[in-house]
């Protein structure tokens, strides 16, 4: 784990938590790249704080967990784009909740706020009808049109039964799926469909 914050005392104080508990090591700050999670802590996170936990992941695969004050001014979207995975209320700050959110980051995993999570599904529901659906496209990056072809091989069709069952011409269908394969790199039909299957979209 590693620990970053301008204040020294709320950095200390952060730090000695970690020391609690043997599960948790502390990384030096000069390597953060090298640490499962990264715990920052902000009075406000707004666009100068995404700013600073962009600068922080540099070309990484940073997860960040957020000590935040009460004040939130940042898209939610943006701030998951620049690696957070957690966010806690300072006001409702425990050592327990800080090393058990603290330990599911590292797992992978990811825990908002109810009222931060509620924000998200608003600004996801959004893309989807505004930007996304108007092409085409859903929040997979998979059109409803690749993943009926992908439902259709799924089930051992040829290309040419999948063309007749969705009204399409064989063309069009050997399209569908082959821009699908390039956008998402899947190398055959069968990781396309193994992929289709772990995504839930089949």
């Amino acid at each position: 784990m590693a620990v970053h914050s301008s204040d020294a005392v709320i950095r200390e104080g952060l730090v000695s938590f970690l020391q609690h508990d043997r599960r948790l090591e502390e990384v030096p700050a000069d390597r953060l790249h090298e640490a499962d999670a990264v715990v920052t802590a902000f009075d406000t996170v707004d666009a100068a704080a995404l700013e600073e936990l962009g600068s922080l992941a540099g070309k990484g695969d940073a997860r960040f967990l957020v000590v935040a004050g009460r004040r939130w001014q940042a898209h939610v979207s943006a701030a998951i784009d620049r690696g957070v995975r957690a966010v806690l209320w300072r006001d409702a700050f425990t050592p327990t909740t800080f090393v058990r959110t603290l330990l599911t980051v590292a797992d992978g995993g990811g825990s908002l706020p109810p009222t931060l999570l509620g924000t998200l599904m608003e600004q996801v529901q959004w893309t989807q009808r505004e930007v996304l659906g108007p092409h085409g496209l859903t929040s997979s990056g998979v059109s409803p049109r690749e993943v009926d072809v992908l439902r259709l091989v799924s089930e051992g069709r040829e290309l040419s039964e999948i063309a007749t069952a969705l009204c399409y011409s064989e063309r069009t269908v050997k399209y569908t799926l082959y821009s699908l394969m390039k956008r998402l790199q899947l190398r055959n039909r069968a990781h396309a469909v193994s992929y289709a299957i772990r995504a839930g979209l089949i």
